[in-house]
């Protein structure tokens, strides 16, 4: 299970929305057991089937969470045209089974978000709980 607030859910959600038609990335931390800071990164494949994040970003984001006393807790990213379960392109590139990994799917009228977590190119699937503000 993975819990996470409702702003960054939100916050997760916009950035997503922000970047169509291409796929938006970024990381979610934690503090606590509790996910409440989103790190927006650029996708500079500026691509709606994939994604990779700016590098020099990530590096920020990792230093931000330090200094801070957060722990990347997930990769997340969109799929603009396709639901919201793991590409065989996200099996593969999903190479620490320590995270979450956060789908944010635009496909149907609806938004949609799944959680999953990924071991040797097998996705399970996640309970995202989401959590009042503290």
């Amino acid at each position: 299970m993975i819990a996470i607030t409702q702003k960054v859910l939100d916050q997760m959600i916009d950035h997503c929305r922000d970047e169509l038609p291409a796929e938006g990335c970024g990381y979610l931390a934690e503090k606590g057991g509790v996910v409440d800071l989103c790190l927006p990164l650029t996708n500079t494949d500026h691509s709606a089937e994939h994604f990779t994040m700016d590098p020099e970003e990530q590096f920020a984001a990792h230093r931000k969470c330090r200094s801070d006393g957060y722990t990347i807790r997930a990769v997340y990213h969109s799929h603009p045209h396709t639901p919201a379960r793991p590409s065989e392109e996200d099996l593969r590139l999903a190479v620490d089974p320590s995270l979450s990994y956060v789908i944010v799917s635009f496909a149907a009228h609806e938004v949609d978000v799944q959680s999953f977590v990924i071991r040797k190119r097998a996705a399970k699937k996640e309970e995202i709980e989401i959590v009042r503000e503290k």
